[in-house]
């Protein structure tokens, strides 16, 4: 069972920024995909982005397009979400998860054994 540690979360007032880190020791990170999923109170988790192994390919869900970026640094078993101009619906644990191969629907949770903990993001006046 893979190990996954975020951090980063926190407080932030609407259009400010966050970078979430991914920290997943042990593993040849490039083998794997990567996907950030992230959960309000009362719903359901949600696939926010997600990075797909070997070419390093992403989904981004349309809500976070153009302001959110997901990378990764193989050397250091780290994926990033860089997350710009946050809106209050953005709020909510931050979670990734990691599986080995190339994930076409990675941003379906149900393709992930291993989790991290998650890391809060709050976005909020």
């Amino acid at each position: 069972q893979l190990q996954l540690v975020e951090s980063g979360g926190g407080l932030v007032q609407p259009g400010g920024s966050l970078r979430l880190s991914c920290a997943v020791p042990g593993i040849t990170l490039g083998y794997y995909t990567v996907g950030w999923f992230r959960q309000a109170p009362g719903k359901e988790r949600e696939g926010v982005a997600c990075m797909r192994s070997r070419l390093g390919s992403t989904y981004y869900r349309d809500s976070v397009k153009g302001r959110f970026t997901i990378s990764r640094d193989n050397a250091n078993n780290t994926v990033y979400l860089q997350m710009d101009a946050l809106e209050v619906e953005d709020t909510g644990v931050y979670v990734c998860a990691a599986a080995r191969g190339e994930i076409k629907i990675c941003a379906d949770k149900r393709m992930y054994r291993d989790w991290g903990q998650g890391t809060q993001v709050t976005v909020s006046t």
